[in-house]
């Protein structure tokens, strides 16, 4: 025979939930209220219910006295009962339907309020975000400023090439040049010479 283990105690068995459920916990019976309330509120329930009324009263005022089971004499004493019934139950388990709907639209209302304050500080960031690029973009070149200073580049490429000057103004240009670089040559030995004999 084989010996069982036992689970440990560390791994309990899961729980078994139990064979009836409730139908007051939980959602169960708030979701059929207004399964209930939303069926009443179609034409078709009226349709129906229009007809029901209507063989009702038919069978019990045409038929024999025999056959009749709410008789006229008795002014349908049973189907006032089942619409008075009927209408005692309609009415709370509508007020409770139209509950679960204010607190839906509440849940809804939160949600929207929550949504809109995260827009809104979505919508700040972006703003500011936009007004620092705009100051940024104030110290960057614009294309106005680039295309005037492409073309004034292009007109003076464009432009004819200054003449070159004659081997004879290029040797007049070099001598007027280096006699400048003599004088200032002969001046500045000139004063060093004079500094020296105030200063032996």
């Amino acid at each position: 025979m084989a010996e069982r283990n036992p689970s440990p105690l560390d791994d309990p068995a899961p729980r078994r939930g139990p064979l009836l459920r409730n139908p007051f916990r939980g959602d169960t019976f708030g979701r059929g209220a207004e399964g209930f309330a939303r069926m009443m509120g179609t034409p078709a329930f009226l349709v129906g219910m229009t007809i029901f009324c209507a063989v009702w009263l038919t069978w019990n005022s045409v038929m024999p006295e025999s056959a009749q089971f709410d008789p006229r004499a008795l002014n349908f004493t049973l189907l006032t009962l089942i619409l008075s019934l009927q209408a005692s139950y309609a009415a709370p388990l509508l007020l409770l339907a139209q509950n679960r709907q204010d607190d839906r639209d509440k849940v809804q209302l939160e949600q929207d309020r929550q949504s809109n304050e995260r827009n809104h500080a979505t919508t700040d960031f972006i703003t500011r975000e936009i007004a620092s690029l705009r100051l940024a973009l104030n110290d960057v070149a614009t294309r106005d400023f680039v295309r005037g200073e492409l073309r004034d580049l292009l007109e003076d490429l464009e432009a004819p090439p200054a003449p070159a000057p004659d081997a004879d103004t290029l040797r007049a240009i070099l001598r007027e040049e280096v006699e400048a670089a003599l004088v200032r040559r002969d001046a500045g030995d000139g004063a060093i010479s004079s500094k020296e004999q105030h200063h032996p």
